[in-house]
């Protein structure tokens, strides 16, 4: 224990070390802030800013079957250092101050394997009390590797000669590489070290299991395991899964950014839906844990408290965003706060240290399933404040957008035939418009927070979704016809289950959305009232397979999230064009772009060199969209020109 104790404190102190100009978490700050205290690039000069350097990873490639790499990463600086991570499992440090390389580690993560998601969001890392750095990595293929920060060389006493399986000891044994993978950087509390896990949802009910794992953050130890399926039937939430789906159904993972409240010994968890998304008959019951932000006990994975933000998923609304932490300011008290971002476009304020709503929660009514064997949920939860942050309400054919009249003919035709009734439309056999789709409210880039100005930064996304239930045999039936799997519609067995799926988006063959814009909008709301204070477009939507251009009114969809800093400024990127974006914090004006070689789906970050300039970088990687901005491995550094 006395160890345990110093190996923390050792932690938090040398980590606040240097803080005020490094990047060295993910979100800035173990709680995921993405605040910045710099202010040499401000309101006043950011128009200054220009292209400092760009480095390239060598790791953009799309595979003859399945997705091409998703450059998704944050960089770190610590030590005078940049740290990044590659979709295949590459470690690069790199000099701050001109982008050469320094050293590069290849995790030979296999390429063509299928993934679901051919991603890395990062690294992450720690450092003992004797000053000894380390650089941790969770690749692809689902190793979790403890480099030396310094040399780039596999830490010997972790692990296996550095490298952990996190495929062993699941509850349900991944079969493939594609069903179970790791996507984004492990949290470190302490000397524990947090992985989650991604998992594709809708293969079958029995996918890989979710567990939650906590190592020891030296020797790679497993110290703890939290499965989000409750398997003791005594435990909390385990009455929720009837009919003994505890025991085989898979998935409700963590997929996204795990925070961490290191003071209180808190871990606060994003998971995701469980197996498999779009129909529930196997699984009957809220499924708690499953679309939950759960708070374990950091050193030993116990659970302190849960919030389920969707019951018994029917829509793949994970919670994708990573959780933030803040402090209320509200009838006098400072609350300690967590706030978590669904896809359902609604937002919820907890209580950080009891979970619960600080604006009030209340179950509304909502449309019941007409498909045989499903049993959904007749209630969800909705935030009384802030209000929902893209549109909830029922697409009618009256009220449909397109950038033509034949569009809006198309457009008309098909929400004519679909079941429409606003968010929580459950699917159907005959066809159901979900809205938020499942892209569509708040994605995996989430919430930035703004200590000086109390404003919550979160983008949203406004994109409907149409998705089918295929009865079994029919589905064998198109499956044998040698349909088409690689075009607008995307396919899923959910072996299991009497049904198989198919979902796209709501585009006309021209590509025209069907909902009226704004389709990609960054919102500020005020942390200690709820209350909205402004909400603009984001982006702008470019030219695809030779479409016009949307203008800027239309905003984009986007895949990535903001950061803040105390300069007064909103950087973003992670839309469909190729650029970043400074904004206003107080107002959301924008008052820069930066063009980029290709789009960034990424979080930028920004950070104090060592010739006392700062810098703010983001990967661009594209979003690998037919026709749209190319594939890249870009790493781009902007800083104000002389």
């Amino acid at each position: 224990m006395f160890l345990r104790i110093l190996v923390a404190i050792g932690w938090l102190a040398i980590s606040s070390n240097g803080a005020d100009k490094d990047w060295p978490v993910y979100g800035h700050d173990p709680g995921g802030q993405r605040f910045s205290p710099l202010t040499v690039i401000n309101r006043e000069n950011v128009s200054s800013l220009k292209v400092a350097w760009t480095y390239r990873t060598g790791d953009s490639y799309a595979p003859q079957r399945g997705r091409p790499t998703a450059f998704e990463a944050t960089p770190l600086c610590v030590d005078g250092k940049l740290y990044l991570g590659t979709p295949l499992g590459h470690v690069v440090a790199l000099d701050p101050v001109t982008g050469k390389e320094i050293w590069s580690y290849d995790a030979k993560v296999p390429r063509d394997k299928g993934y679901g998601d051919f991603t890395n969001r990062g690294v992450s890392t720690w450092v003992s009390l004797a000053g000894k750095r380390r650089i941790f990595i969770a690749t692809l293929d689902a190793r979790l590797i403890a480099l030396d920060a310094g040399t780039g060389k596999p830490m010997q006493d972790f692990g296996d000669n550095g490298i952990v399986n996190l495929r062993n000891g699941l509850r349900i044994a991944p079969r493939g590489f594609a069903d179970y993978e790791e996507t984004s950087p492990p949290a470190i509390s302490g000397s524990t070290i947090v992985v989650g896990s991604g998992i594709a949802d809708n293969g079958s009910v029995n996918q890989p299991s979710g567990e939650i794992r906590g190592f020891d953050v030296v020797t790679g130890k497993l110290k703890w395991t939290f499965d989000p399926i409750p398997q003791d039937p005594k435990a909390p939430g385990a009455d929720t899964w009837k009919n003994g789906s505890a025991q085989r159904t898979g998935a409700a993972n963590a997929w996204s950014i795990i925070v961490t409240d290191p003071a209180r010994n808190l871990v606060f968890i994003p998971i995701g839906s469980a197996s498999p998304d779009f129909y529930g008959g196997e699984r009957v019951g809220n499924n708690v844990f499953a679309n939950s932000v759960v708070a374990l006990r950091a050193d030993r994975g116990q659970l302190v408290w849960y919030f389920q933000t969707v019951h018994h998923d029917l829509w793949d609304y994970d919670v994708a965003s990573p959780p933030v932490l803040f402090d209320v300011h509200r009838n006098g008290k400072t609350i300690p706060a967590v706030g978590v971002g669904s896809k359902t476009a609604n937002f919820f304020i907890l209580n950080r240290e009891t979970g619960e709503p600080i604006f009030g929660v209340e179950e509304r009514s909502v449309p019941k399933s007409d498909v045989e064997g499903e049993v959904s949920s007749p209630t969800q939860p909705f935030p009384l404040a802030p209000r929902e942050l893209s549109p909830q309400t029922e697409l009618t054919p009256e009220g449909v957008w397109g950038a033509t009249d034949d569009d809006r003919k198309w457009c008309r035709e098909e929400v004519s035939k679909l079941r429409s009734q606003g968010i929580f439309t459950p699917p159907s056999v005959h066809g159901s418009l979900l809205l938020p789709g499942n892209i569509g409210g708040m994605a995996w880039g989430g919430a930035a927070y703004d200590p000086s100005h109390h404003l919550l930064i979160i983008p949203t996304n406004n994109l409907p979704t149409e998705v089918f239930l295929i009865p079994r045999e029919e589905y064998r039936n198109e499956v044998q016809a040698g349909r088409n799997f690689n075009g607008d519609w995307e396919y899923a067995p959910m072996t299991g289950t009497p049904y198989g799926m198919k979902r796209r988006m709501l585009l006309s063959p021209h590509g025209s959305f069907c909902i009226p814009p704004p389709w990609g909008m960054l919102n500020a709301v005020d942390a200690d009232t709820a209350e909205v204070k402004w909400t603009v477009p984001l982006g702008a939507f470019p030219s695809i397979n030779g479409s016009p251009a949307g203008p800027p009114e239309f905003g984009s969809i986007s895949l990535g999230g903001p950061i803040v800093t105390a300069g007064g400024l909103i950087f973003m990127a992670g839309t469909l064009d190729p650029a970043i974006r400074a904004f206003d914090v107080a107002t959301g004006k924008e008052l820069w772009k930066g063009e980029l070689p290709t789009s960034a789906r990424s979080t930028p970050m920004t950070f104090l060199g060592p010739d006392g300039k700062q810098y703010v970088v983001v990967a661009a990687g594209g979003h690998g969209i037919r026709g749209g901005p190319p594939l890249g491995d870009y790493v781009v550094a902007f800083t104000l020109s002389k």
